[in-house]
């Protein structure tokens, strides 16, 4: 009887170096589906570039939250914070938006087949 006894203890003794060896192993593995969805950080990495780049077109945040609705208002505001610490800190100055809207009441010709449409402008400067 005290050798089966043995055994057993050295087989649970076993089986419990085995699993704590397995998860130990594990600890360091990035399982597939456990961290975050890489589609959410996406989302968030673009709205805070998105805040950055308000900072730098010297917008208010209101008018980046109006500009961008479907961006997180969080992540927006951290970008345009950082930038704007960051812009403070090297002394640098933000550059004014250039958005223009259409001429609305600008006369157009007819369309009588003869004229080309205006080609808009290009947005490359060089």
């Amino acid at each position: 009887m005290p050798d089966t006894a043995r055994r057993h203890r050295s087989a649970t003794t076993a089986r419990a170096a085995l699993s704590a060896m397995v998860l130990v192993l594990l600890a360091g593995c990035d399982i597939p589906g456990l961290g975050p969805d890489p589609r959410v950080q996406a989302r968030e990495a673009e709205a805070q570039a998105i805040g950055g780049a308000c900072r730098h077109a010297m917008r208010g945040l209101e008018d980046c939250y109006t500009l961008n609705p479907r961006s997180s208002k969080a992540s927006i505001y951290a970008g345009w914070k950082e930038m704007d610490a960051y812009m403070r800190e090297n002394k640098v100055e933000g550059v004014p938006s250039v958005l223009t809207q259409a001429p609305s009441d600008a006369p157009r010709a007819a369309p009588d087949g003869d004229e080309k449409p205006p080609k808009p402008a290009s947005r490359n400067r060089g």
